[in-house]
């Protein structure tokens, strides 16, 4: 992307936005980075419309006899040929629908030409979605070398719009949203390159953690979509045993990215237990380092429950300032599942009204 291409890059939510307004008349196809979760657009639309279901016709797998299946008809006693369309194709349901055609970029090109009159007109064949469906698409950048191309015709008949990759904030948001591992989400705050964009470097050495088309030899990387798998797998960290777990994290996440995830990992069987913390939240042990004082709040907020709230606002108070408003920038996130029993806290509001000058910084920059 070139600058400006950057500067009106849409967030996920901005794009979903974008389709659900429009896409019951024009087809919006979102190009981005890879595994920086177009599809779970599917996800927030089906929120946005919850009177369509979700249909997703996988354009990797398929070739142009998948579309339709010849059927022999018969009209006044004469015969013709009439073409039964692919249930994933949606037409079936007779109800509004969320059509996606996933990873169109990496389709043959026969199944980007028999789709097209899907994306123009909503018919499949000779049969019309229903006429509140919304259609659209989703391909990777054609500079990552991965194969998306679209011909220069389709393109011009369709709405393209670049999605940006998330930040680290936006990701931890979503990760305490759909209960990632803690350890994940303090990596995610204090390693801010884990979410740069191969254009934003030129030199793939300057970092090590991404995918990189330069670099053939990074066959594992870093993206939102290969850290999620990296939380399941540190989840299961107790069973698997350090070594298992290493291995499973280079294979998902990259060689570099795993080896110091894996430090955290070490640094956080040495915090202070929730239950030493909510018991005793004067003398529980408060970390020295930045690194383990943030891990320590991401412990409390994905393991947070309402007498844990009330002693760790006392605990926090012995923390840094930085690290006391991670925790309330991040439990009064809109979609952070415990924001009702914070702001409800008394501890908590006090702790707001006390340092609301903590956050007027934040606040003259977004006027």
């Amino acid at each position: 992307m070139n600058a400006t291409q950057n500067l009106y890059a849409l967030g996920l939510n901005e794009a979903a936005h974008l389709i659900a307004t429009i896409g019951h008349q024009r087809t919006v196809i979102l190009e981005g980075h890879i595994g920086t979760g177009k599809t779970s657009v599917e996800k927030i639309l089906a929120e946005l419309k919850p009177s369509h279901r979700v249909v997703r016709f996988d354009c990797t797998n398929k070739d142009l006899g998948d579309l339709f299946l010849p059927n022999m008809a018969d009209m006044n006693g004469e015969p013709f040929v009439r073409f039964i369309p692919n249930e994933e194709l949606g037409v079936h349901l007779n109800e509004p629908i969320i059509l996606n055609f996933d990873e169109i970029g990496k389709a043959n090109p026969s199944v980007i030409k028999g789709v097209r009159r899907v994306m123009l007109e909503r018919m499949v064949g000779t049969q019309k979605l229903h006429p509140d469906s919304i259609v659209f698409a989703t391909t990777n950048l054609g500079a990552e070398g991965v194969g998306d191309l679209l011909p220069a015709h389709t393109r011009n008949a369709v709405c393209v719009v670049k999605t940006r990759k998330t930040d680290n904030m936006e990701a931890i948001s979503y990760g305490l949203k759909n209960n990632f591992d803690p350890i994940l989400l303090s990596w995610y705050k204090e390693n801010e390159a884990l979410f740069q964009t191969f254009d934003e470097v030129p030199n793939p050495v300057d970092n090590p953690y991404i995918y990189h088309p330069k670099d053939k030899s990074r066959e594992a990387f870093f993206t939102p979509r290969s850290g999620e798998a990296a939380s399941d797998i540190l989840k299961m960290r107790d069973e698997l045993g350090d070594d298992v777990t290493q291995a499973a994290l280079i294979g998902t996440i990259g060689l570099q990215g795993a080896l110091d995830l894996m430090a955290y990992v070490q640094l956080f069987d040495e915090l202070p237990t929730l239950e030493s913390i909510e018991k005793e939240p004067i003398r529980a042990k408060v970390p020295t380092s930045a690194s383990a004082i943030y891990l320590v709040v991401f412990k409390v907020l994905a393991g947070l429950k309402p007498k844990l709230l009330d002693s760790f606002m006392d605990y926090m108070l012995r923390l840094p300032k930085s690290q006391q408003a991670t925790f309330v920038l991040s439990a009064t996130q809109a979609d952070y599942p415990h924001i009702d029993m914070c702001t409800q806290n008394a501890k908590f509001t006090q702790w707001t009204i006390d340092n609301h000058y903590l956050f007027q910084a934040d606040q003259m920059g977004a006027k």
